[in-house]
């Protein structure tokens, strides 16, 4: 009904009040931005409840179509989920687009993504979210087709869409359900190379990436903005006793994230619900922070993740007076929190001290030599050890350099063995 320009749309924001469920309108204003609008007037309200037909009161909507007027704006941005109706009855009488918050961050997402995983995730979550709003607009679409041949009982035209709407979110499913094996299959070969996982969670724009970079030297896409990063990327993150960890960068949470992206992304969720710990980064800076951390465990707890072990981090401590980088311990002595700065790697170091603490070396590199009667030995090697090299003779004897975690050392035990120690095996 409405078309969509490109950017600079100019925009009216609507944040009512309730008793319960309250949104935040600085986060609106950040989600509009974020969008790629103009946020250029506020409409603000309380209500007990909303009302029916437009969301707003009879009042309210008079003082709304006035501001979309007086301002030339283009679309209305709503901080609150809309019904189809309400949204359908809003444009009528505006005369202009009307978008939910559910369809913001939609729109959002749908900027962001750059993986072929990702536009799918997104494109599910849009078409389950249009799937419910096909009417708004498209009178047309109630008639039946008509003309030579076609007259009489037949499909309308809102069936057909709404049937290849179906046929549509079920091809995707079927991809991201294939996606998501692949996935599945990573994360067990890392679980078999007993590679630790560690899943950076937190709220949109806490400073995830950038820390992300900070620890892993990757230069992944950081801004300032909501939803900066969309996909999910890992690399693997060298501590300073030397052993060795995956790193996941994940999806900001926000509050109420719509249910049609927690579905849609749930193999990108997955890697912070089967990580073996959770940094959940906070911003420090933020005044709100301690809703935040209650917003984001409430997101962790309705994708399972809620048992895992978290280790705070409080970012963004170069925005803050007086506070200087800190581990804070329980009463037994285990890190709970960390204090840094991922922009000026403050405290950095003491969060590499508490991974280092977490995931100590368990492994160490021999160098084995099997006689050609030991293959059995050799397969099971190949299964529980990473092999660095591998020589045979011409009489069918192998010598093997491998990292192997000490509790498989036992496999070892009929076989002639040196240590590698931390040296270069070729060297050895």
């Amino acid at each position: 009904m409405f078309d969509r320009p490109d950017s600079g749309e100019r925009a009216v924001l609507v944040h009512l009040t309730f008793h319960s469920g309250q949104e935040d309108l600085l986060e609106l204003k950040e989600l509009a931005k974020s969008a790629g609008t103009d946020p250029v007037f506020v409409v603000t309200g309380s209500r007990k409840r909303p009302d029916p037909k437009y969301f707003v009161g009879k009042g309210k909507l008079d003082e709304l179509k006035a501001a979309v007027e007086t301002h030339a704006a283009d679309v209305v941005l709503f901080n609150h989920p809309l019904a189809p109706s309400q949204e359908r009855n809003l444009e009528g009488f505006l005369g202009v687009r009307v978008v939910d918050r559910n369809g913001l961050i939609l729109d959002i997402f749908a900027q962001r993504a750059q993986s072929f995983e990702g536009k799918l995730q997104v494109e599910l979550a849009q078409l389950k979210h249009l799937s419910t709003r096909l009417v708004r607009g498209w009178t047309h679409l109630e008639r039946q087709k008509g003309g030579i041949g076609l007259r009489g009982p037949g499909e309308t035209q809102l069936e057909t869409d709404r049937r290849l709407l179906s046929l549509r979110i079920k091809q995707i499913q079927q991809r991201l359900d294939k996606v998501d094996k692949q996935r599945h299959q990573g994360r067990s070969k890392r679980k078999k190379a007993e590679v630790s996982s560690v899943s950076l969670v937190g709220y949109t724009n806490a400073g995830k990436s950038t820390l992300f970079n900070t620890l892993t030297g990757a230069d992944i896409y950081t801004a300032d903005q909501l939803f900066a990063t969309l996909d999910p990327t890992l690399r693997s993150c060298r501590l300073p006793n030397s052993s060795e960890i995956v790193l996941a960068d994940t999806v900001g949470f926000i509050r109420h994230l719509p249910h049609e992206l927690v579905a849609a992304f749930k193999s990108t969720l997955q890697e912070a619900s089967e990580a073996e710990l959770l940094l959940h980064v906070i911003d420090a800076h933020s005044e709100d922070r301690d809703e935040i951390i209650v917003q984001v465990n409430q997101v962790l707890e309705d994708i399972g993740a809620d048992k895992i072990r978290q280790i705070e981090v409080f970012n963004k401590i170069d925005l803050l007076e007086g506070i200087q980088p800190r581990i804070d311990r329980d009463d037994a002595g285990n890190a709970i929190r960390v204090w840094l700065s991922a922009e000026t790697g403050a405290g950095v170091d003491l969060l590499y001290q508490v991974l280092a603490e977490l995931f100590s070396i368990t492994k160490v590199k021999k160098r084995c030599y099997l006689r050609p009667d030991q293959g059995n030995i050799r397969a099971k090697l190949f299964t529980c050890a990473k092999i660095i090299d591998e020589h045979i003779d011409d009489f069918g004897a192998n010598e093997l350099v491998i990292e192997i975690d000490v509790k498989h050392l036992g496999l070892l035990k009929d076989v002639k063995t040196e240590d590698c120690g931390g040296q270069d095996p070729s060297r050895v």
